[in-house]
């Protein structure tokens, strides 16, 4: 027996900025899982960033996506039916082949996993509890560690691992939290939603400007998530022994954006400048559930989401990311 089921195709690598003419949506014929198998009915899926360089073509951290093949990433979904004891029909799995209405999946495969459902709302595991917050949790505790007093600034601190960061940041014991983000109407929400103490409108112009007011006296970390302008003006900014993590640099995904000129001033302040990948620091991750999950139980810890309905919006979801649509996770909720 099959079933039929939807899923998004890649028609072409886009040069520049993607439209949605490089998606299509397909349907598909399911088989029912043979032994360790499991097929799973998605209910939300996950779209980020990083997803914007697997449609190029070459050697990267994590694969691209076949031109004329399925996409995928993070998704959450019940078990509909099942070949593999350890996921029960009616269970609630995370696991990363998203982009589609229904998942045949390997019990043995290590990015599926239960999760329980009663400890946070299930759309929390690919946000504060997924990879975005340990993305935020590994930046501010491992990556560029933030200390008593420190001056910290997060670039796209609207977003969903920014938004986290930020909040982190203070819980880590930063005496000042700056946050950047484009338009008035976001860097309001950075202070009135997330705490930050100063907000940047990096579309008004003049960032160095804006961050020196912001920060007088410089600052001690930075959480880059831009790239590109953010990151010379961190540059500029930063204190002796400051410590930079570089997460992600999104203003360079559709086309290269200039690099810093100042790396010299980096190098005169003994700054470190750190770059990360999440998928090496997965041995926080159990620490890291296990904190935000109280802190998101308790109200401490604020994880704003942004949703798209219906999988045939999950390509405008996406390229809204792209453009700085959202505030807070992304996400598409099927129904």
């Amino acid at each position: 027996m099959t079933i039929s089921s939807r899923e998004f195709h890649l028609t072409a690598r886009p040069t520049g900025e993607p439209g949605l003419e490089h998606f299509a949506l397909a349907e598909v014929e399911l088989p029912d899982p043979g032994p360790g198998q499991l097929l799973v009915r998605n209910t939300w899926l996950s779209v980020d960033p990083y997803m914007r360089g697997r449609m190029n073509a070459g050697e990267s951290y994590i694969g691209a996506f076949p031109v004329g093949g399925p996409l995928e990433g993070h998704g959450i979904g019940e078990v509909v039916a099942s070949g593999a004891p350890e996921f029960p029909v009616g269970a609630t799995v995370v696991h990363f082949a998203g982009w589609r209405e229904h998942s045949l999946l390997d019990a043995a495969d290590p990015t599926v996993s239960l999760i329980d459902p009663a400890l946070a709302p299930p759309q929390a595991w690919l946000s504060a509890l997924g990879t975005t917050g340990l993305s935020a949790y590994a930046a501010v505790k491992e990556v560029a560690p933030v200390r008593e007093g420190d001056v910290v600034w997060v670039s796209a601190a609207a977003g969903a691992v920014g938004s986290l960061a930020g909040q982190l940041a203070r819980k880590l014991g930063a005496a000042r939290v700056i946050g950047s983000a484009g338009g008035p109407e976001k860097a309001a929400k950075l202070v009135r939603d997330f705490g930050f103490d100063a907000a940047l409108d990096y579309r008004a112009g003049d960032l160095p400007g804006q961050l020196a007011a912001a920060a007088p006296d410089g600052i001690d970390v930075y959480i880059d998530n831009v790239g590109g302008d953010h990151l010379q003006a961190a540059i500029g900014a930063i204190r002796q022994h400051g410590r930079i993590a570089m997460v992600g640099m999104i203003s360079g995904y559709n086309r290269p954006a200039p690099g810093p000129d100042n790396l010299f001033t980096a190098a005169s302040r003994e700054a470190t400048l750190r770059g990360m990948l999440v998928t090496s620091h997965f041995h926080l991750f159990p620490e890291w559930v296990e904190q935000a999950a109280g802190w998101l139980a308790e109200g401490s810890l604020h994880a704003a989401e942004t949703v798209v309905e219906g999988l045939e919006n999950t390509p405008a979801a996406f390229l809204g990311v792209l453009r700085g649509e959202n505030t807070g996770k992304m996400l598409v909720r099927l129904g």
